[in-house]
């Protein structure tokens, strides 16, 4: 029996020429009776869904893969899988390099491929991490997703927020009530002087203390 196994390890990936449909549908014109499709890092094999899949296969079995590098991408875990399967029975057909013979040339020429891959790998994270370590020197980053609104946004709200209600601060920005409110909040617990420093010059009815009832109400 063929069983197809189909590996992204981002989202991006499935824009590009790894996308999981195209994975499948190479392995579909390969007659596969059972493809797996995943989205995990190549980095490790202990994948569950290629887990389970591995423990499916019997002798006489045929795992196929599009490329190696869906398969692994590091020598050590790749060739000891590898191994494994071929000790089992199991064939291990890579669409873009052909069936993978338990001989020491075979043997040879997977190694030599997975090394590849592995330096592949290793270059990738190289430039990720160089990429992160030059925007870390940028001012206002921010580690993680990219926030919403900007610093700038929360003063000039916030700023808004000292002449009028949440609720119209709200509707003005359009910034959800519970993002202003807490913004406000945020600012009367810190002593922030987004908020004092603006309210000195309203009149009496708009100063901060009003506008904590408003921040409670709305």
């Amino acid at each position: 029996m063929k069983y197809g196994y189909a590996r992204v390890s981002t989202a991006q990936q499935k824009k590009d020429g790894n996308s999981l449909e195209e994975q499948c549908n190479q392995l579909r014109q390969e007659g596969c009776d059972f493809i797996v499709e995943e989205q995990f890092t190549g980095a490790r094999m202990d994948r569950p869904k290629f887990q389970r899949l591995c423990s499916l296969l019997e002798k006489g079995d045929t795992l196929v893969v599009c490329k190696l590098d869906r398969f692994a991408r590091t020598v050590v875990e790749g060739a000891a899988t590898c191994r494994e399967l071929m000790r089992r029975g199991v064939r291990i057909h890579i669409l873009n390099m052909g069936v993978i013979e338990d001989t020491p040339v075979g043997r040879l020429i997977l190694t030599t491929f997975l090394a590849f891959a592995e330096f592949e790998r290793d270059i990738i994270r190289e430039r990720t991490m160089a990429g992160k370590e030059i925007a870390r020197q940028r001012p206002g980053y921010r580690e993680g997703r990219p926030l919403t609104y900007t610093e700038e946004d929360r003063r000039r709200t916030v700023q808004i927020a000292s002449e009028l209600s949440v609720r119209m601060t709200a509707k003005v920005t359009g910034i959800s009530r519970s993002t202003v409110q807490r913004w406000v909040h945020d600012c009367l617990k810190n002593n922030d002087d987004t908020l004092t420093t603006k309210r000195e010059n309203l009149p009496e009815q708009n100063k901060i203390v009003n506008k904590t009832k408003d921040v409670k109400m709305a």
